[in-house]
């Protein structure tokens, strides 16, 4: 009777942590990004020689989408850098840019990525992106029903990807309007593979009010 207790009682604490495991109990909330500390985000280009430029270059005249890249190599964030690429022509008539930051550049992870996403691709070296607060998916995620869901979803998309570089900090999709108006969509990655609505995107971004000159002068004054 004492073995069948034990491997009962065991069997019991792994449903329970399984059970617990899929809700969001232990899921790190996410922080809201203000837009005084996107802006100030330092960035590099992927050039020989690259620039170091604030963020808010990306977006001060036509607002943007940005896409904070949880892994290049990772095959869940080529499916969404896809998903995101397939709204390129309908952001162009909005003129709206569509860019992406990783966190790190290892060997041709981001030239192997560039196939999948449409824009333009910069480096966020101290992972400001992916803050103010980081967050972080580590073993859990690959007992979470729904990034199984995700995995096969991506799979039967026909994706593919590898192992290399950091993939448990969480990453994210902006869209940030023109100027100071502000972030108009913030999507955290809540798990591996919990993709952005590109309807929610494009409605986002239709909101965009682009800087006209005038609105420009006002602002240097």
């Amino acid at each position: 009777m004492g073995m069948w207790s034990i491997g009962a009682g065991a069997l019991g604490a792994a449903a329970l942590a399984l059970l617990l495991a899929n809700t969001d109990v232990f899921l790190s909330k996410p922080q809201k990004a203000a837009l005084a500390y996107l802006e100030d985000i330092d960035l590099k280009t992927l050039e020989k020689e690259p620039r170091t430029f604030k963020a808010k270059e990306l977006w001060e005249k036509n607002g943007a989408v940005i896409m904070a890249v949880r892994r290049p190599g990772c095959f869940l964030c080529r499916e969404e850098a896809a998903d995101l690429s397939s709204l390129k022509p309908k952001l162009d008539e909005l003129g709206v840019p569509l860019y992406a930051v990783v966190k790190e550049q290892i060997r041709t992870e981001v030239k192997d990525f560039q196939p999948y996403f449409k824009g333009e691709i910069f480096l966020d070296e101290k992972k400001k992106f992916y803050g103010p607060q980081r967050r972080k998916m580590m073993f859990m995620g690959f007992i979470r029903l729904g990034v199984w869901y995700n995995f096969f979803r991506a799979w039967n998309g026909g994706f593919s990807g590898n192992l290399e570089g950091e993939g448990f900090i969480l990453g994210g999709v902006f869209v940030v309007g023109s100027g100071k108006q502000g972030i108009l969509l913030e999507h955290r990655e809540k798990e591996f593979g919990d993709k952005v609505n590109p309807l929610s995107v494009l409605e986002a971004a239709r909101k965009i009010k682009p800087q006209t000159l005038a609105s420009e002068k006002k602002m240097t004054m």
